[in-house]
């Protein structure tokens, strides 16, 4: 299942320059996605991390594994229109560098799922290597 750009956006929150999540490969809502996001040098963050060697701040690699979690969460009915939250992020590791040119592969699967939080464990890869893995704890406010 194939979900555009279009789709996503009307799924979580995120607008531009946060949105950290370009495509949607695979979903089944509130259990695991799939998902991907093309680093171009275009990237506002390239700008200043750093000039000299454009390299895309770890943080940002979890927030865009956050963000395809966030799709799994509110493509589900009980929580359409709901606003996901960190709660924690822990057993955060990065692998390996991830700079411009690179396609992150956003792999999550809900560990944990209750009525306003959940856990996650997530991955992202470059070229089938692990780039950075974490396990996210979020909590979800309901509008």
């Amino acid at each position: 299942m194939s979900m555009d750009i279009n789709e996503i956006m009307r799924a979580i929150p995120h607008r531009f320059p946060m949105l950290l999540v370009d495509r949607v490969l695979e979903l089944e809502p509130g259990v695991r996605v799939v998902a991907q996001k093309n680093v171009s040098m275009n990237e506002n963050f390239f700008a200043g991390h750093y000039p000299h060697y454009p390299v895309m701040p770890g943080v940002l690699i979890i927030e865009a594994l956050a963000q395809a979690g966030a799709c799994a969460i509110l493509s589900m009915e009980d929580y359409k229109g709901s606003t996901p939250f960190f709660a924690a992020i822990d057993k955060c590791k990065f692998r390996r560098q991830v700079v411009p040119g690179d396609v992150l592969r956003l792999e999550v699967t809900m560990t944990k799922l209750k009525s306003a939080a959940g856990i996650a464990q997530a991955k992202a890869y470059v070229e089938g290597k692990v780039a950075a893995e974490a396990e996210i704890t979020f909590m979800i406010q309901r509008t």
